[in-house]
């Protein structure tokens, strides 16, 4: 830590538990798309609407374009309502202002914006690791003024039970 209370060490563990959360909720995402998928785009290719060109290549230009925009919603709603998406929840991470406060819509847009495409979101955790600054921060989340901590142990949901007692002697 530095003088004003940032993070200056690379906490690689930090980092380790956002990559676990990004993978788990783009399970979740992949789930949802290919559902919108069969229900928007696969019928029109059927009826011609799309067939020839768009049919073949254009699925590969829209689709990436699309998930982006599906991550960046559901990222934003979720955060908004957890302060956490379901992967983070899992473990144990939550998203919060720099001064331990909840959020606001605008700076959850803001912090968000680069899952719209993922290089955009590769170099975002890059330059957040890069740069001076909190090390467990991406570059958007000091845009933003937010920064995701842990607050419980990963899959923690229940503690465990006791230890059984010794047996008598």
């Amino acid at each position: 830590m530095n003088a004003t209370g940032q993070n200056t060490q690379l906490d690689l563990g930090h980092w380790v538990l956002r990559l676990i959360a990004a993978f788990i909720d783009g399970i979740i995402l992949t789930i949802i798309a290919w559902i919108l998928l069969a229900i928007l785009l696969v019928p029109l290719i059927f009826v011609g609407a799309f067939g020839g060109f768009w049919a073949v290549y254009g699925t590969f230009l829209v689709i990436p374009f699309a998930g982006g925009i599906l991550w960046f919603i559901y990222a934003v709603i979720i955060e908004s309502s957890w302060s956490a998406t379901l992967g983070k929840r899992i473990l144990g991470l939550r998203v919060q202002t720099v001064n331990g406060g909840r959020p606001n819509i605008n700076q959850l847009v803001l912090r968000n914006i680069s899952k719209i495409f993922w290089l955009f979101l590769l170099l975002d955790w890059l330059i957040g690791v890069a740069t001076p600054g909190d090390r467990r921060q991406k570059y958007m989340d000091r845009v933003a003024g937010t920064t995701v901590v842990q607050t419980s142990q990963p899959f923690a949901s229940v503690s465990p039970p006791p230890p059984p007692p010794p047996p008598p002697s």
